[in-house]
Parts: C-alpha cells; sequence; structure tokens
C-alpha cells in the first residue's frame, strides 16, 4: 500500500483496497446499476480517501471510440462569431439540442476566412463535425472526411455525404428584391457578404463575381436581381460592394461609398442585419433621411433589427430552428443514419420603418 500511495492511485489500487476486481471498479462509475448501492458507496469512498479521481476521460474516449463533444468548425475567429448575432442565436439553439447532460460543445475557430486549420480537427476528441459556412477548399473539411467523422454543414458549401441544414437565400433575397420595386425604386445598390474567402472587399467585379464560391453570398445576390428585374432593373445597373466581414464598420463603409455614388441609390440590400445596422450608421453620417431619402433592407431579422431607429425592414429566418435542426442532425449521424435531403428553412419579409416609397 505504501508503494500505491506514493504513486498516482489508479483503477486497480482501488480495487486491491476494497478487495474486488478491477471491472467491479469500473463499474462503480460507468455502470452504476451493476452494483449495489453499498458496494458502489464503498467503492467510491475508498477512492476518494486515496485520491483518486475516477477513470481518465481521453483513454475511455479511446476505449469506447466516442468522446461525448460535437465540433462546430467556425470560418472565422471566436471573435467575429461571437460579434455575429445571427450566429450567437443559431449557435445556442443547436447546443441546447444536443446537450443530453453527457455531451460538449468543442469549438473550433478559423484561422482568418479560411475555417479551422486541419491539424486542430485531426487532434479533436469529437464523435461528429458540424460546419458552419466554410469555403469550398477547406482544409478542415477534407481533414474531417479523411477521419470518416459524420458531417453536417451548415449553410455551405455541399459535401457529397453529408447532411445539410440551408436557408432560402434566394427566396428570400427575391422578397426584398420585389418589395423595392413596389415602392418605386429604381436606382438599387446590394452591400454584400464575402464572396470568396481571401478578405477582400470593396466594389465587386465581373471577374470577382465568376471567381467566386460562396453559396450563400451569390444566391442573395441572383435573388435580389431576380426581384429587381422584374422593375425593369438590370444587373449592370445594381452595383454589388462587398464587405470583407460581416460587422457594422464594414457596413458603414460599403454604404458611404454607395451613397456618395452618382447618381445615388434610393435603397440598399443588405446581406445581414449586421450590414444593415452599419447602413443606418452611414445613411445618418451623410445626413440623409432613412426611408425618407435612402431605403434599407436587412437579411436575418436578429433582435437589433426591430430595435434599431428606424426599425429595420429585414428577411426573417428562423435562427433558432435552423440551430435546432442542425443539432437533431449531428445526432441523427451519430446513430447512424444517412444523410438523406437537405433540411431547408424558410424565409419571409418583415417591413419596418427603414424602407418607404422612392424619393422623386
Amino acid at each position: 500500500m505504501s508503494q500505491d500511495r506514493a504513486r498516482r492511485p489508479t483503477l486497480d489500487t482501488v480495487a486491491r483496497e476494497v478487495g474486488v476486481s478491477r471491472a467491479t471498479v469500473s463499474n462503480a462509475y460507468n455502470r452504476p446499476d451493476q452494483l449495489s448501492p453499498q458496494l458502489r458507496e464503498r467503492i467510491i469512498a475508498t477512492a476518494r480517501k486515496l485520491g483518486y479521481a475516477g477513470p481518465d476521460p481521453v483513454a475511455r474516449s479511446l476505449a469506447t471510440q466516442r468522446s461525448g463533444s460535437v465540433a462546430f468548425m467556425l470560418c472565422e475567429g471566436l471573435s467575429s462569431a461571437f460579434s455575429d448575432l445571427a450566429l450567437c442565436i443559431m449557435l445556442d439553439a443547436l447546443a441546447s439540442t444536443v446537450d443530453s447532460g453527457d455531451r460538449s460543445l468543442l469549438l473550433l475557430p478559423g484561422i482568418g476566412d479560411g475555417g479551422p486549420r486541419a491539424e486542430s480537427v485531426i487532434r479533436a476528441q469529437t464523435d461528429v463535425v458540424v460546419a458552419y459556412s466554410l469555403p469550398d477548399d477547406a482544409p478542415a473539411l477534407r481533414a474531417a472526411q479523411e477521419r470518416k467523422l459524420p458531417l453536417v454543414i451548415v449553410d455551405q458549401p455541399v459535401v457529397p455525404g453529408s447532411a445539410r441544414v440551408q436557408v432560402d437565400d434566394y427566396g428570400g433575397a427575391l422578397l426584398a428584391g420585389r418589395h423595392l420595386v413596389e415602392l418605386g425604386h429604381q436606382r438599387v445598390a446590394v452591400l454584400g457578404l464575402s464572396l470568396s474567402a481571401n478578405g477582400q472587399g470593396g466594389l465587386a467585379t465581373p471577374a470577382r463575381l465568376r471567381e467566386a464560391h460562396f453559396r450563400v453570398t451569390l444566391d442573395r445576390y441572383a435573388g435580389y436581381l431576380e426581384g429587381l428585374a422584374e422593375g425593369g432593373i438590370v444587373a449592370e445597373q445594381v452595383p454589388l460592394w462587398e464587405a470583407p466581414g460581416n460587422t457594422r464598420e464594414f457596413g458603414r463603409e460599403g454604404t458611404t461609398w454607395l451613397l456618395t455614388q452618382h447618381p445615388r441609390p434610393t435603397a440598399v440590400l443588405c446581406m445581414s442585419d449586421e450590414l444593415a445596422l452599419g447602413a443606418l450608421r452611414a445613411a445618418d453620417e451623410l445626413g440623409l433621411a432613412v426611408p425618407g431619402e435612402v431605403s434599407i433592407v436587412g437579411f436575418d431579422d436578429t433582435p437589433a433589427a426591430s430595435w434599431g431607429t428606424p426599425s429595420l425592414t429585414t428577411v426573417r429566418q428562423d435562427l433558432v430552428e435552423k440551430g435546432r435542426q442542425a443539432g437533431t442532425l449531428a445526432l441523427r449521424m451519430l446513430d447512424g443514419s444517412r444523410p438523406g435531403k437537405p433540411v431547408t428553412v424558410g424565409v419571409e419579409l418583415q417591413v419596418r420603418a427603414s424602407t418607404g416609397p422612392a424619393p422623386r
């Protein structure tokens, strides 16, 4: 016993002290229903006296091939992610769905705009991976596939053999474009999310659009153009300013540029509420009344959309349902279910005070 006490106590140390087998001590921690309450209590008390904290969770995960965690891969770093209200709402719903008391959520932040490093995925102790809006060629996706981990994609890209939750981005943008046409707007600009994962920003050229591969941005842009085309507005008349990140500051910067062009747009379609809230600030700084001189439309319908002054017209996606569906798919993939068809979250237009008739 003196030698056992001099070393770190193990499962065998407790078994010898109690006078039972190693398997019996293991059952006291992992399968308590297999023991009488009195025996389990004696084993736990002896372990506590010897300073034994219980089975090593890493070793247990290696033996069972189950780690108890769901890995969530982000495109950007944690600071950028936590400033994205839409992502935070969706992530909270996902965490609530997968949290059964014995599971944890492992966040794998991105490096720049390319997603996590492949090494992070290779080292991660996880049972399933949920990837949020990553580039098509993200090394982290390849690493997850090489490990043969069940994979759930949220938004983008399309990965064969994975489950996927998507939003009707095209349909939502179409509603927004039609709304402005119905209000009589003819000079409309678009403030877009990233087209590709290289941090580029500014006025998007035709060459930039041809090289783009972020499906969400392309689908929303296509929906805007289709809605505006119903009012006779052609694509060449609709400038697209690409924001290198989904922040209010980039929204402010892009809108300031758009609203100082000649002729000035009478409306700006923004691909997120964060960008749109920055657009409201830019209009205010330029002395332009919203919606009297310029109308602004967002996308997401985060809580901040209805708090703004004026309140924001926006395309609503059910962010809670989006997260819940992603969590449900992750659990189903763990149980061995096949991916099935993508789950599509619907959208609707929320008309508020930031849009009005086109100025004469």
